[in-house]
């Protein structure tokens, strides 16, 4: 529902740019735009796109995750040497800058891969119907979606705006993972002490009994998911706010061209120049408020649910 609110304001946007008369000073609320969702699409509106999301985020985020891993261990070879298996048993960190890079690499081919499905669900979720656009829904799922922009945009128009958010994939996700680690060094589990010999990634385990401890009947440590928990949601934070521009044109690219839209931009820069010239700075952040309301619970849920499922699945993998 809190995305739902960002996607209907770029529609706003949109509509205004290919032909309406736009109002410079009016500045929709979070709550202007859910009555608008509710009052024109009824209290279903507020989901609309989720399906096509709930396909997108499965595989992307299990990518994201389990390359992330891959990638810290390669890189973890090479700064510290030896081999793969070593540093997999080794519980050595790596410096905040590589978690970047593997974090940063890591998002960057998930997008690759699941990128159709991000256009789709973005296309869905910007172009319910509203009173801007006659009460027309232009498109019926995720299939019709993905068959309609390929029939009448043609398949290449599937990776409609790839590159900002390739580019984009790359400082957000490698400043959520990079965050992550910084704040696994700065507030070291109990009995590990600063910069030493665990891994932040949830490698690394303390002594026995400390584990005792902290561990239910499951062998499942509260304070690592915890800490996950908290340390995620802070990195989806500062991630948001560094790279909410980048994702402001990357929508703007994904809509051109599709149903109830007539503008056009040639390519990512051209796009920042139009709309900074017509709408300024502000443009390129709003909405930013509600994205970061929504990033911090789904990125903490992400880090949280991932060392968890990693604790419960340690002895089957």
């Amino acid at each position: 529902m809190l995305s739902q609110t960002g996607e209907h304001g770029v529609v706003v946007v949109v509509n205004n740019v290919s032909g309406s008369t736009p109002s410079s000073h009016h500045k929709p609320t979070t709550l202007q735009l859910y009555s608008s969702i509710i009052r024109n699409e009824g209290i279903l509106g507020l989901w609309a796109g989720n399906g096509a999301n709930l396909l997108r985020v499965f595989p992307s985020k299990s990518i994201i995750f389990s390359t992330n891993d891959m990638y810290r261990a390669r890189l973890g070879t090479l700064y510290h040497g030896g081999s793969y298996d070593d540093w997999l048993t080794s519980g050595k960190r790596l410096p905040w800058s590589m978690s970047f890079l593997s974090g940063g690499m890591a998002g960057m081919t998930a997008t690759a891969i699941t990128y159709p499905l991000d256009l789709a669900r973005g296309r869905i979720a910007g172009k319910v119907a509203c009173a801007r656009s006659g009460g027309v829904k232009h498109y019926r799922g995720i299939i019709n979606t993905v068959l309609v922009t390929a029939r009448e945009e043609g398949a290449m128009a599937l990776y409609k705006g790839v590159s900002p958010t390739l580019l984009g994939a790359m400082p957000y996700e490698g400043i959520k993972f990079g965050t992550v680690a910084i704040l696994e060094r700065a507030f070291p589990r109990r009995g590990a002490t600063r910069g030493g010999g665990e891994e932040e990634d949830g490698r690394g385990r303390n002594d026995d009994s400390n584990n005792n401890n902290n561990n239910n009947n499951n062998g499942v440590s509260v304070s690592d998911v915890t800490r996950k928990l908290l340390f995620g949601g802070a990195g989806g934070v500062t991630a948001s706010v560094i790279t909410y521009p980048n994702d402001t044109v990357r929508r703007f690219l994904q809509l051109q061209g599709s149903r109830g839209t007539t503008e056009h931009f040639d390519g990512y820069w051209d796009c920042v120049r139009k709309t900074y010239a017509k709408y300024g700075v502000e443009r390129f952040y709003r909405g930013a408020f509600i994205n970061i309301v929504r990033m911090a619970p789904n990125t903490a849920i992400q880090f949280g649910s991932y060392e968890l499922l990693k604790q419960c699945t340690a002895g089957y993998f």
